[in-house]
């Protein structure tokens, strides 16, 4: 039988939720049955060793070889190829980028509009493209790839101005189906785009117990012979992930006296920011920035409470990881969050503010029969989804 030729698309594979869901997808395709290539923006991730064997990862697009230069590079290698089109599209980039803060649907909408001329097309026809993660990667597979049919997948809480709207419908317009990774995210996408409600469907990030389970054990996580309460946040360091919400829980929990320390693993754009607010608040000895772990299991297992102090997530990833590994949680009550959140249960939803995320952590060490309560509910409730690679399989026939 002529196996499938599938297309994956996404911005890199840094440790991040759409990167460790497409990472676990991967691992639980019948290559039997599937030809798989995989696309990339940015090279160097470190779950790209995850990847299975059975997928080809695709060499570099020339642009994004050609922007791994230095500028002064960049111009010699311009001017000895005799062709301007790539250095005055990075131009124009870095230019536009620089003028103010972005968000990242403009940031994605500029370096498109800015540099789509000078990216080649996929010269393979496939059965299937996919779009892993919104932004660029919905661009490229809308306009420079040739398949079959194409998907979208969409992992955030979609929203959108006027100006945004319209520029990534045309996009969308190309898409037989636009995959939402909860039923949340699907809200938030219709309100943005009514005109798709009949071609979205939900199919929720995929999590392996067992493969989680078996990592946690792997590594021995903290290196610090540090042995009180232990509390975990992991994410990009951005808005979204509101670091400036767990930065103050974090100096309220220290002005009460409480005695913990708080570890962060993540990079992104707000690095020195954060790292700036740890020295205004004194938190040097509390609040520990750790960096990108490829794997973050060990730590999430030696943790005491997992700590979320999103504003929006698609589905919320890590959260399911700690409650696989049976981590108490709390969570600010974001779009998505009662997808796989049972306040209470198996764990405690708060407001979006660092008083009410000081509190619930006050409350799950102080409360001792209500942690022991909410750590027997999560040895006890369901682990993992991996049964929505039975929707995947439906969805690409």
């Amino acid at each position: 039988m002529m196996k499938k030729k599938l297309l994956f698309v996404i911005d890199s594979l840094d440790c991040a939720g759409a990167e460790k869901s497409l990472v676990t997808l991967l691992s639980l395709l019948d290559y039997s049955k599937y030809s798989v290539d995989l696309m990339l923006f940015g090279h160097g991730g470190i779950l790209e060793n995850l990847v299975p064997k059975e997928v080809t990862i695709l060499d570099p697009l020339k642009y994004t070889t050609f922007t791994s230069l230095s500028f002064p590079k960049a111009i010699i290698h311009s001017a000895k190829s005799l062709d301007s089109k790539m250095i005055s599209a990075r131009f124009k980039y870095s230019l536009r980028i620089r003028k103010r803060q972005y968000r990242n649907s403009q940031k994605a909408r500029i370096f498109w509009e800015s540099v789509s001329r000078v990216i080649e097309t996929n010269p393979i026809e496939y059965d299937i493209a996919i779009s892993y993660a919104q932004g660029v990667p919905t661009f490229y597979v809308a306009e420079k790839v040739k398949a079959k049919k194409k998907f979208a997948w969409v992992n955030v809480s979609y929203h959108l101005d006027e100006k945004e709207r319209k520029f990534q419908k045309q996009y969308y317009d190309n898409y037989d189906k636009v995959v939402a990774v909860s039923e949340s995210t699907k809200a938030v996408f219709i309100k943005t785009f009514p005109e798709y409600d009949s071609k979205i469907e939900v199919v929720y990030d995929i999590n392996n117990p067992d493969l989680i389970l078996d990592m946690s054990e792997m590594d021995s996580g903290f290196m610090d012979e540090y042995d009180g309460i232990r509390i975990l946040t992991i994410g990009r360091f951005d808005k979204q992930k509101g670091y400036d919400i767990a930065l103050e829980a974090c100096k309220k929990l220290k002005e009460k006296g409480i005695k913990f320390k708080w570890y962060a693993l993540g990079k992104g754009p707000l690095k020195d920011e954060i790292a700036a607010k740890i020295n205004e608040y004194k938190l040097a000895d509390t609040f520990l920035l750790l960096g990108v772990k490829a794997n973050p299991y060990p730590y999430i297992k030696a943790s005491d409470i997992y700590v979320q102090t999103s504003r929006f997530e698609g589905f919320g990833l890590a959260i399911a990881e700690a409650r696989i590994l049976n981590v108490p949680v709390v969570t600010t009550r974001f779009d998505a969050v009662y997808n796989q959140m049972v306040d209470g249960k198996n764990g405690l939803v708060v407001e979006m503010e660092p008083a009410a995320v000081c509190e619930g952590i006050l409350k799950l060490l102080n409360d001792r029969a209500l942690n022991n309560e909410i750590t027997n509910y999560l040895r006890n409730e369901k682990k993992g989804n991996i049964e929505e690679i039975n929707k995947f399989y439906r969805l690409i026939g």
